[in-house]
């Protein structure tokens, strides 16, 4: 659902800049054809992944391995003995700025497990709510704050354990938290002020952080809208399991 409502703004949002340059649209299939090869590539690594035939890890390394041959090879867009190695260089300068702002991230997550903030803003949550709409509703708030200032798997660690036992006592299923835990820890990595896509973007596009914040605001909304339909509405989550099961 997210991802239908992203494409659609998107789409909406290129055709609307073409018709104000007066540029013409251009066929789909001849498009489609010309990215065929970058297409697959999602379709090799989840197949590679649910296949049993490599690691998520390991998805990263057949990523890389399929992308040279392609672009260097196949398409040849990029130049082995050329371009390979300025884009090799040009790629460590920005897996070392990743690596920096991952280490401020997690410093930042150490401080707040020690402090013990995610257990204190949970014990307000489970003092102040009597109501499964209100818990859900807090819950999204404080799910985040958490997207924006600590990383997804030390999320899982700290706070998951924390939320599920509160989750049950208000009869919210398992599978759907997992859901609204996953969905708002990513919108979160792109909620201003701290969150660290923002910051990763800003280094590898060269553009100025506080532009990025205001670029992604009609993102943020059309997210937190879904993220109200995935929250309210459980059987955009639970009815394919069930149908599955049911199988």
């Amino acid at each position: 659902v997210m991802v239908l409502g992203l494409s659609l703004y998107c789409v909406r949002h290129g055709l609307s800049i073409k018709s104000a340059e007066g540029v013409g649209r251009e066929p789909l299939l001849p498009a489609l054809k010309e990215a065929g090869w970058e297409v697959a590539l999602p379709v090799v690594v989840v197949g590679g992944i649910y296949g049993g035939l490599f690691t998520a890890t390991e998805a990263a390394v057949v990523t890389v391995a399929y992308l040279t041959i392609v672009e260097c090879f196949i398409i040849g867009d990029i130049h082995p003995i050329r371009d390979l190695p300025r884009v090799l260089k040009d790629s460590s300068v920005l897996i070392g700025g990743i690596l920096l702002i991952l280490g401020a991230a997690l410093a930042l997550t150490n401080y707040l497990v020690y402090a013990d903030v995610p257990t204190v803003l949970l014990g307000w949550i489970r003092s102040a709510v009597t109501s499964p709409i209100a818990f859900l509703i807090l819950l999204n708030l404080f799910l985040l704050m958490v997207g924006c200032l600590m990383d997804v798997f030390s999320a899982l660690v700290v706070v998951v354990p924390l939320i599920l036992p509160l989750a049950l006592d208000f009869g919210i299923d398992p599978v759907h938290l997992g859901i609204i835990f996953l969905a708002n820890l990513e919108i979160g990595y792109s909620t201003p002020p701290v969150g660290l896509n923002l910051f990763i973007a800003s280094f590898r596009f060269n553009r100025p952080i506080l532009k990025l914040y205001h670029a992604t605001l009609p993102f943020l909304a059309i997210r937190l809208a879904i993220l109200a339909l995935v929250t309210y509405i459980p059987a955009l989550t639970l009815y394919p399991v069930e149908l599955f099961a049911s199988r």
